[in-house]
């Protein structure tokens, strides 16, 4: 049974932003998610992890439909947004006990755990403070922490590297590998080409709500004979213009 199956998705808002996608995931897969601003990127996340309903289509998680089981859904998964509402006024140790409780996690193993996790990504010494002093990579950090705490079969990634430093990506990178090692399925979406490119098992392109490539690096690759994948991303959504607009810039620059 895959792990997620998407068929005919579609969805409006004052216009279309999906429009008939259709794709699935096999359980221990990485999928790399990546489009323009405004693709639909962020939408299709939101809809897989029940928290848009209204929409044309079918798309199962884990065999349970999202739009009439979403809290069976959102049992199992981990989602971590790249902007998401912390409750500024807790410490990591309070916010990430509202989270394992509200997982049903006993509270002995939520603060072991909390603990620990917030100590690997070094927030051993600020697990008390409160978030209202928190940068946004430490912001960050508490969120992905939140997102796993339950030990979830999908995780959902939506820029979930936004603001981390340079050691906490690599730290997220092995992570994830780990996490695939260990049969957990991962979709994750990014702006960041190379880890995009490095970590994930296949790789799907959306542009102007459509799906326009889904495949291994290697097999779009031999598609577009681009070289890298930064370079496959805009041979296929039609963007070519970086050189020249950077030029524009720079000239105007000079005025």
């Amino acid at each position: 049974m895959p792990a997620i199956i998407v068929d005919a998705l579609s969805k409006s808002y004052t216009s279309k932003v999906l429009n008939n996608i259709s794709f699935k995931v096999e359980p221990g897969e990485i999928i790399g998610y990546i489009g323009p601003n405004g693709a639909g990127k962020s939408t299709t996340i939101k809809i897989l992890t029940g928290l848009i309903s209204d929409f044309e289509g079918e798309v199962r998680v884990l065999d349970y439909d999202v739009r009439t089981s979403a809290l069976e859904v959102k049992r199992r998964i981990g989602y971590i947004p790249e902007n998401a509402a912390l409750y500024d006024n807790l410490t990591p140790l309070e916010y990430l006990d509202f989270i394992g409780n509200l997982y049903a996690l006993e509270s002995s193993s939520i603060t072991k755990k909390s603990k620990e996790l917030l100590n690997v990504f070094g927030l051993a010494n600020h697990m008390e403070d409160r978030m209202t002093t928190f940068s946004k990579g430490m912001r960050q950090k508490v969120l992905l922490i939140a997102g796993m705490l339950h030990n979830p079969s999908i995780l959902f990634l939506d820029e979930p590297l936004s603001g981390l430093d340079a050691n906490a990506v690599i730290l997220v990178k092995e992570i994830l590998a780990q996490l695939k090692q260990a049969g957990k399925t991962i979709f994750y979406s990014s702006h960041i080409m190379d880890v995009v490119e490095k970590i994930s098992d296949r790789i799907m392109i959306i542009n102007k709500g459509e799906l326009i490539a889904n495949g291994t690096f290697m097999e779009l690759n031999e598609q577009a004979h681009s070289g890298s994948l930064e370079q496959l991303f805009t041979e296929l959504t039609g963007n070519r213009e970086h050189e020249s607009a950077a030029g524009q810039f720079i000239d105007i620059l000079k005025q």
